[in-house]
């Protein structure tokens, strides 16, 4: 797809950027655990979250759906007749790993083509160690796995993989196991759902880097607002920070410490981002952001902070190519393990460009600031890595082609329209 945008361009005006993937993925996973349901307002319809919604009406959830809001009615899960395919969602695989471990039934999860290459064993031995009955291929590394639903016992976790996905898999299943469960982080991840679970009044214990589950908790179910996604608005964000002239504000978008690790990074890159309004909705922070367009300098990225900003780790590679000096990410080998290998695609794409950029095995190194130039790449199917090269295109010489450009369905359906009507000539 040749990208609308072009280099003069600049960014202004309001937004607020789309409900948030990760917070809707785990309220309808909370939702279909709990004894009265629950009411998902403001939730992101996008590939993903379809996906586990399409996983949940398999397994016998009754659902009614429009833009607005998801209703999840009450009832026990079923085995379902079908393969419970998760299309790209690895979070809606991982999840359901945990839920259906503790089920009195037997099902298959499945993926496309790019969710079965993503490793699955992170999240398949905690959940063995609870009692889980699992088996999958390649030494139960990869989709599909089939899961014989067994009684799941508590079970003491240190992570080894800072995983939001491995961490809410196992705390899920703690919910449907006896006794306590009690998991370990080394580099906090995202916290959504033990928020979420506070929200809804369930008996779980937040100390620092260490959770303890009660499996005799129960959800009750109720009401919850999903804020705006940061990660979506990452995009926007770094467009505004590189053309120059832009100035924008993005309202109603989640703030929470776990996911802001990209606003950090880029406020020490010298970005002028300020934050208008705070407040809290449903345990999770939310913010209006105002940014304007800045010059930058090369930074440091570290292992310690790739958790709070895995998802934009693409974006922060091309700002850097305008930023003076040189900036190295490393510690980000969980890179080479999303929808694509991001470390090799943000190369690859950057140095048919013109970027000065080296990949390392756990990261990359760029030098800057140096002029782009437009040319056809590719999304390698990943929508984190279309988003970036269609904000790369605001300020490239000449006319950027991104081959696949419709993975951004799978997050941010609406990106082009959102991107072009801050654009202005």
């Amino acid at each position: 797809m040749k990208m609308p945008f072009s280099k003069g361009q600049k960014l202004t005006g309001e937004i607020i950027p789309p409900p948030d993937k990760s917070i809707t993925h785990r309220a309808l996973m909370v939702g279909a655990i709990s004894r009265k349901g629950v009411r998902i307002k403001n939730p992101l319809i996008s590939g993903d979250t379809l996906s586990t919604v399409d996983c949940l009406r398999k397994l016998g959830k009754s659902l009614t759906m429009n833009p607005k809001e998801i209703i999840i009615k009450p009832g026990q899960l079923k085995e379902p007749r079908d393969i419970l395919y998760c299309g790209n969602s690895g979070t809606t695989a991982r999840l359901l790993s945990g839920i259906l471990s503790g089920q009195k039934f037997f099902s298959v999860i499945d993926g496309d083509d790019s969710l079965k290459r993503r490793p699955m064993k992170r999240v398949v031995e905690p959940l063995r160690r609870m009692g889980a009955i699992i088996f999958g291929r390649e030494n139960d590394s990869l989709l599909p796995i089939s899961i014989k639903g067994n009684e799941l016992h508590g079970h003491e976790f240190e992570l080894t993989v800072p995983s939001a996905q491995v961490k809410s898999a196992v705390i899920l299943a703690a919910l449907l196991a006896e006794g306590k469960t009690t998991i370990k982080e080394k580099i906090k991840s995202r916290d959504h759902l033990e928020r979420m679970l506070e929200w809804f009044g369930v008996n779980l214990e937040v100390q620092g880097n260490i959770i303890t589950v009660d499996g005799s908790s129960q959800i009750e179910g109720g009401e919850i607002t999903v804020p705006g996604d940061i990660s979506s608005a990452a995009f926007l964000i770094g467009a505004a920070v590189l053309v120059p002239g832009s100035h924008i504000v993005v309202r109603e978008v989640g703030y929470n410490p776990t996911r802001t690790g990209f606003i950090r990074v880029l406020q020490r890159m010298g970005a002028k981002i300020s934050v208008l309004k705070m407040k809290e909705q449903a345990k999770e922070e939310v913010a209006d952001l105002e940014i304007k367009s800045s010059s930058l300098k090369a930074t440091e990225v570290t292992k310690e902070e790739i958790p709070s900003l895995i998802d934009e780790i693409p974006l922060i590679a091309l700002l850097a190519t305008q930023a003076e000096g040189v900036t190295r990410i490393t510690g980000a080998s969980e890179l080479r393990h999303k929808e694509s290998d991001r470390i090799k695609a943000m190369c690859e794409n950057l140095k048919k460009m013109g970027a000065k950029i080296e990949e390392l095995r756990d990261g990359i190194i760029i030098e800057g600031p140096t002029l782009l130039r437009g040319n056809q790449v590719s999304s390698f199917g990943d929508h984190r890595i279309a988003m970036t090269f269609a904000v790369a295109s605001l300020i490239t010489r000449g006319e950027t082609w991104i081959e696949g450009f419709d993975s951004v369905q799978i997050s941010y359906p609406e990106f082009i329209r959102d991107l072009s009507t801050l654009c202005h000539d």
